[in-house]
């Protein structure tokens, strides 16, 4: 974090990167305890919609999130392909268990653990020490993120492949499974993906993104800095700051994305769990509405436009926390804004 050439410089309590920045035991915690809150919220909620759920209400007129997702990948319905919520309630519970898990994990990699990673109870803990000056480290590091999200995408693929997922056009749930080798398809989408309405071609999406990523992080892992490390590849740049930075600016387009996506496709947003499509507005910011009848709507909105307008704007302000992250990641000063502001209030009077 950026100290304005004072070595010495402390932080509140609620300043709470600052207690793990160039700490990579207490980063790693920070990430695992995060995890468990995610896992938590998604688990209460899940039961708390699970709870509230009317099957006489369609279930996008309810304004709820977390079973229309399970609904989506093939989960809760009975042997006849009805949705009734079976073994949703398991899912909830699952994550809440999981949740206990995952923040065990954090307190123990905060309080028990070497914040440093400078040793561990494994040979290979060391080469997770984050060491920003030291560009094969971090290459070794992104490697395996990319291998794990990697993996994340072939499971998906495989459930598909195996469980089956809901389908739209047939009102059913179906097992999917394009392959994975159909990658020209799947690049002919990039300025048309948010009119794809087959899952054979969503799946071949996930599938390419595996093989992109995996190989992309086996290449990050076997390979080391090619000629000087140069300001241009980073030096002097890189820090806990400039990866904020570059976290913020990737979950905030991917929430854009989301956002627009969700807005119009019935494929991966189906109507039956989501309400009907939105029509998008523009005032101070662009915004989504309902274009279906709302009479009966337990949440005054469906849970489409909930999903579409929330992306929207976390996503606009995660891209707002990347710009002001990636300045001061470069060096930019904000106090010489306060101080040309005064400056000019000065003038003035």
């Amino acid at each position: 974090m950026q100290s304005y050439g004072n070595p010495d410089v402390t932080y509140g309590w609620w300043v709470g990167n600052s207690v793990v920045t160039n700490r990579a035991g207490r980063f790693i915690g920070s990430h695992v305890a995060h995890t468990g809150l995610i896992c938590f919220a998604a688990g209460a909620n899940t039961l708390w919609e699970v709870a509230r759920y009317n099957p006489e209400v369609p279930m996008g007129h309810q304004g709820m999130v977390s079973i229309p997702h399970l609904a989506s990948i093939g989960i809760g319905f009975d042997e006849a392909g009805v949705f009734t919520g079976v073994g949703v309630a398991t899912i909830g519970i699952f994550h809440l268990i999981f949740s206990l898990v995952y923040g065990s994990a954090g307190l123990a990699h905060s309080l028990l653990f070497d914040p440093d990673l400078k040793d561990g109870p494994i040979p290979t803990t060391k080469k997770f020490k984050l060491e920003w000056e030291n560009p094969d480290n971090q290459t070794f590091i992104l490697g395996h993120h990319l291998i794990f999200f990697g993996v994340a995408n072939i499971w998906f693929v495989e459930w598909a492949r195996w469980h089956g997922i809901y389908d739209p056009a047939i009102d059913a749930v179906r097992t999917v499974f394009p392959g994975y080798g159909d990658f020209g398809m799947v690049y002919g989408h990039q300025f048309d993906f948010l009119q794809i309405d087959s899952l054979e071609e969503v799946m071949s999406g996930h599938a390419f993104l595996a093989f992109l990523q995996i190989s992309g992080g086996a290449w990050h892992i076997a390979t080391k800095q090619i000629g000087e490390y140069t300001e241009f590849k980073g030096k002097g740049l890189l820090s806990a700051e400039a990866v904020l930075s570059w976290s913020l600016a990737g979950i905030g387009w991917m929430a854009i994305v989301a956002a627009f996506w969700c807005a119009t496709n019935t494929t991966v947003y189906p109507e039956a769990w989501y309400g009907e499509v939105l029509e998008l507005k523009f005032g101070i910011s662009p915004y989504w509405i309902d274009t279906g009848d709302m009479t009966g709507v337990v949440s005054g909105h469906t849970s489409r436009a909930w999903l579409s307008n929330v992306h929207y704007y976390l996503g606009f302000f995660f891209i707002q926390g990347h710009i002001w992250h990636a300045l001061r990641a470069m060096g930019f000063d904000f106090r010489r804004v306060v101080s040309s502001v005064a400056s000019l209030a000065t003038t003035d009077d």
